[in-house]
């Protein structure tokens, strides 16, 4: 029997060429978009859940509560990790890993900047990131021990064996190669090529005073049926019984939540990348919908060629049950054909999903699990698409189908209407969607930074670039390649570093959190940044400038001052001297307020320089000048540099992917969306051909047949527009919400999009009704 339904399956598919091929188009299409979206997704909820420890790794928080909201930062003390494995029993192991670094790596003759981390050696037994070669329990337990990628191991050793060979970094000092690591997976967070032994430098990075200091990521295990809820309570106030000067609380947060659900807000979890994925989901959803609707609308719009067959096969004894089943069956068949062809296209465009996504995303055709997944999702798309048509095409009286009696559904607005306007709607709304988020991230780049981001450079302070950075800076000058050089602490995109605990004269704002930055000098003049009062740190000119502080307009409101120039602001036993103030700049997320800020002189703690260029010279010219003097006196190290606009873009990466992604998703659901509005004109006009030619007969014109084929259409796609606005307003209304900085949202985005998509309908419509207007009525008329 089964048999028997797919051959007459495969009969009527073929007999029908041109309606299969538009219904299998919309289907194929639809289905290579939930592919690529489902690997996505797939790849998104699996981040570091391939750990076998993964239920018990847990990343350690701060909690400290500011004047009108909660501050949560993932930033650690350096003996946080110990006291909680020494003092709570519930604690299996602890690893601290400190911040990314890139350094330079020297092997022979052979010198290659990577990027990479220091960490405790019990990282590697705590996560599993397996070793191709060497024991992850003592690989990084020597202090100059080092583990490196298989992929790093090649470019520094080619094909030799790279165990226990040794590896200059940064020209100072050699590190035994003890381990090789599998390459990382796409679903992890650690992005890192080399792993180095924490123990000889933790010291350094945590300074004298380390409760106090907030330099690591600490990651924790906890023993099997540990609490987290109790856990979390005992632990919180670990830090203020540790040293009574730091009242923050401290808390675990799972390490397989902290990619998808990573923003905080008050204190507690808000959301995160979840959002995107949810976003995607639901788009991937909406596109399978219209391409199902498709098959519906095209199904049941051949009612009445396949109305006689009904009737005959019910004459002669088909019950309703079979031809149901026989109606499911084509549309499974097709969607089978769909499944096939849509996984072969979305293997041949993953490489530029990828690109687009920036990620490297694969599909593992030997994996059975994809076959099932697969086989259900085609039964699913086949069901789907299938069950209208089964019943309406079923439910035919074969006595009124037999006389002739029957006729297809002639309401103002049948079924097949309603799912028209259902797709149109889906698809306007995912347009109007796109222009706002386009508008959204357009409007916040535009947002005024407060310096100029133009011609400005930073290099990272390296090998002898510290002791003649002076003679650096004098060469560049002279030679008019910049206008202005200052050190840094941080790069001037990144808001590395902040504290409280600050006071002044005046003073209402306690535990104010500030933004903190170091510089060498001539800061504001290099960022061109507007004094508003005072002066620019500048240690040539006030050699005690290490004892003085600038801060931003923020500052000056929140600190309650009048007069700044000259006011002290102290913590602990240290008193720093207000010098300047300058206008606020953009140092953190350009989506957020700006928050106070305090910049200090400073010659210790800088690891950045920041350069403008001359604007009156060609960018070209300036950095070949400024390659040839860091050769010159940095001649260890290649000349590595970043443009700050560049990495100010970088900013809105997150926001561009949902963008991109958005609009090629949107451009596909109007493309299913009118393909199957093609077909309905195109049977439409074949349905009505006698008709059009009579009409052309009595005197009817070209532009009126037009018309009247195309009105209807062109009403459903207008009742989307009304429909799909209200919608997108309110949903694009709730997204902006999460902005400090946002749009308003104007009418003329929603005029863009149902003009737009008004137009692309028209197009799709007009094309089969001229055609058909256009036919000799004598062709249309010569059977009568």
């Amino acid at each position: 029997m089964i048999r028997n339904y797919f051959k007459i399956a495969l009969r009527n598919l073929w007999k029908n060429k041109g309606f299969t091929a538009i219904n299998l188009l919309g289907l194929v299409i639809g289905m290579t978009a939930v592919i690529l979206i489902g690997t996505w997704i797939q790849n998104e909820l699996s981040f570091e859940r391939f750990h076998t420890n993964e239920k018990s790794l847990y990343k350690v928080y701060n909690r400290s509560t500011g004047p009108g909201e909660i501050s949560t930062w993932d930033i650690t003390s350096g003996p946080l990790g110990k006291a909680l494995e020494n003092d709570f029993p519930e604690v299996e192991n602890s690893a601290r890993i400190y911040w990314s670094a890139e350094r330079l790596f020297g092997v022979g003759d052979k010198s290659i900047k990577t990027k990479g981390n220091e960490v405790d050696g019990s990282f590697l037994r705590m996560f599993s990131f397996p070793l191709l070669q060497g024991n992850s329990d003592d690989a990084l337990e020597g202090v100059n021990n080092i583990v490196i990628t298989k992929t790093l191991a090649i470019k520094l050793f080619g094909d030799t064996d790279p165990i226990n060979k040794e590896i200059k970094i940064d020209n100072e000092t050699n590190y035994k190669v003890t381990g090789i690591l599998k390459d990382l997976p796409s679903n992890t967070a650690f992005d890192f090529e080399y792993l180095i032994s924490l123990k000889g430098n933790e010291t350094k990075y945590s300074g004298s005073d380390a409760w106090g200091i907030n330099t690591f990521y600490t990651y924790i295990q906890l023993k099997p049926n540990t609490l987290i809820v109790h856990f979390n309570e005992k632990i919180k106030n670990l830090v203020e019984r540790k040293s009574d000067k730091y009242k923050w609380e401290i808390f675990l947060y799972p390490v397989s939540q902290s990619h998808l659900y990573s923003r905080f807000e008050n204190g507690k979890v808000a959301g995160g990348h979840i959002e995107t994925v949810r976003l995607m989901a639901i788009i991937g959803g909406l596109i399978l919908l219209i391409a199902c609707i498709n098959f519906m609308n095209l199904s049941t719009a051949q009612s009445q060629k396949r109305a006689k067959e009904v009737g005959v096969r019910k004459v002669i004894g088909a019950g309703k049950s079979s031809l149901i089943s026989q109606f499911l069956c084509e549309s499974i068949l097709l969607a089978a054909i769909g499944g096939i062809l849509a996984l072969v296209i979305a293997a041949v465009y993953l490489p530029y999903f990828n690109q687009l996504i920036e990620k490297s995303l694969m599909i593992n055709f030997l994996n059975p699990l994809l076959w099932l997944g697969l086989g259900g999702f085609v039964l699913f798309t086949g069901l789907l698409a299938g069950s209208y048509p089964a019943f309406y095409l079923s439910s035919f009286t074969p006595v009124k189908v037999l006389k002739g009696a029957f006729k297809g559904v002639k309401s103002s607005f049948n079924p097949r209407k309603t799912l028209v306007v259902l797709q149109f709607s889906v698809g306007i709304a995912l347009v109007i969607a796109t222009i706002v988020i386009y508008q959204q991230i357009n409007f916040t780049q535009n947002r005024a930074t407060g310096y100029n981001v133009n011609n400005l450079v930073q290099v990272r302070i390296e090998g002898d670039i510290k002791k003649n950075y002076d003679l650096i800076k004098t060469e560049l000058l002279s030679a008019r390649a910049v206008t202005a050089m200052s050190k840094t602490g941080w790069g001037v995109t990144v808001d590395g570093s902040n504290g409280s605990g600050f006071k002044w004269d005046g003073m209402e704002q306690e535990n104010l959190n500030f933004s903190l930055y170091r510089t060498g000098g001539n800061f504001a003049k290099t960022m061109d940044l507007k004094l508003v009062d005072g002066r620019d740190i500048d240690f040539s000119l006030f050699p005690g400038d290490s004892s003085s502080v600038m801060i931003n307009e923020t500052a000056v409101k929140k600190m309650g001052l009048k007069d700044p120039i000259g006011k002290l602001i102290r913590k602990d036993d240290s008193a720093l001297t207000i010098v300047g103030v300058f206008n606020d700049f953009i140092i953190g997320s350009p989506y957020d307020d700006v928050r106070p800020m305090l910049v200090f002189g400073s010659v210790d703690g800088v690891y950045n320089i920041v350069m403008r260029l001359n604007g009156l010279n060609d960018t070209a010219k300036n950095l070949k000048i400024a390659a040839d003097v860091f050769s010159k006196y940095n001649p260890a190290y290649p000349f590595t540099y970043h443009f700050v606009d560049q990495e100010y873009a970088e900013k809105f990466k997150d926001e561009k992917q949902i963008a991109s992604l958005s609009s090629l998703f949107a451009g596909l659901t109007i493309f299913i969306s009118c393909l199957g509005l093609f077909g309905l004109a195109a049977y439409m006009a074949q349905n009505r051909s006698k008709e059009i030619g009579i009409r052309k007969v009595l005197g009817a014109s070209v532009g009126g047949i037009v018309k009247m084929l195309s009105k209807e259409f062109i009403m459903l796609v207008v009742i989307a527009i009304v429909i799909a606005v209200p919608i997108s307003w309110y949903f694009m209304s709730e997204w902006l919400q999460d902005f400090t900085y946002r749009i308003d949202l104007e009418w003329i985005s929603f005029v863009y999009a149902g003009v737009g998509t008004l137009l692309i309908a028209l197009l799709t419509v007009s094309f089969q009704a001229i055609k058909a207007a256009i036919v000799n009525p004598v062709e249309s008329l010569k059977t009568e």
